[in-house]
């Protein structure tokens, strides 16, 4: 598994679609808006001026991207070209496969948040501490798991011309419903209720809670697990019906 691992690891980093999606967009959009938005701003829910609000929520959509965009099409193109009858008669288990492509992912999600970070201390001075640092990385890196099992439920149940849009449109939806691109709070009333049970609106509230100083709530990371194990049976299901009809 772990010879696989670093296998899918290797051919992640080679698709130039991991550079744009994970690296250029994110850091553009965080240098974009953070030179827009008055500095003296503050959000409403969060207490956080623009330019510490807007790191954490570049580093959530660009890690949010990374785990959506190389799963779901790759595994989509994998079973009409044939790479998964490979995989059957390897020794590999599906749920092996999975939590392997899922892992993956997440290993592509980490620089789309490390490198927005340093963008937001070099050139905007973001001040935080050692702790809160590491804790708004550690945090979000771990809570991409329920997008990377997203992207392999998506690569599992459609064909490559539809793994794109669709994995395009729940990219998009979910950064909205997640107060990336804009405060929650100014939603509409049932889609804020929506979003507070959203995995990117708890995804993103991790890192916002503590950059902010505080412990993340309970809910944050009770919300992010839920979605996680029904994501990830899902996705296993999923793929062992794909892998019989492939």
């Amino acid at each position: 598994m772990l010879r696989y691992l670093a296998l899918e690891i290797r051919r992640m980093y080679r698709d130039r679609r991991f550079v744009f999606f994970t690296i250029a967009l994110p850091v553009g959009f965080y240098l974009l808006w953070s030179n827009i938005f008055a500095k003296g701003d503050v959000d409403a829910d969060t207490g956080l001026d623009a330019k510490t609000y807007l790191l954490v929520s570049m580093a959530a959509f660009g890690a949010l991207g990374a785990s959506l965009t190389t799963t779901g099409a790759r595994l989509a193109a994998e079973r009409q070209s044939g790479w998964l009858r490979q995989l059957r008669v390897t020794p590999l288990r599906p749920w092996a496969v999975i939590i392997a492509k899922v892992v993956a992912s997440m290993c592509l999600a980490l620089p789309a948040i490390v490198l927005v970070g340093v963008v937001a201390a070099v050139t905007q001075h973001v001040h935080l501490t050692v702790g809160e640092w590491a804790g708004m990385i550690g945090a979000m890196w771990l809570g991409t798991l329920p997008f990377a099992a997203l992207g392999t439920l998506i690569g599992s149940l459609v064909g490559p011309d539809a793994a794109q849009p669709l994995t395009m449109a729940c990219y998009l939806l979910l950064a909205i419903l997640g107060g990336m691109w804009m405060s929650v709070s100014l939603l509409p009333k049932t889609l804020r209720h929506v979003a507070h049970w959203t995995p990117s609106n708890r995804f993103a509230d991790l890192g916002w809670s503590i950059v902010a100083g505080h412990t993340p709530p309970a809910s944050d990371v009770l919300v992010l697990a839920g979605w996680s194990v029904v994501l990830g049976a899902l996705a296993t299901v999923a793929y062992r019906r794909a892998t019989v009809r492939s």
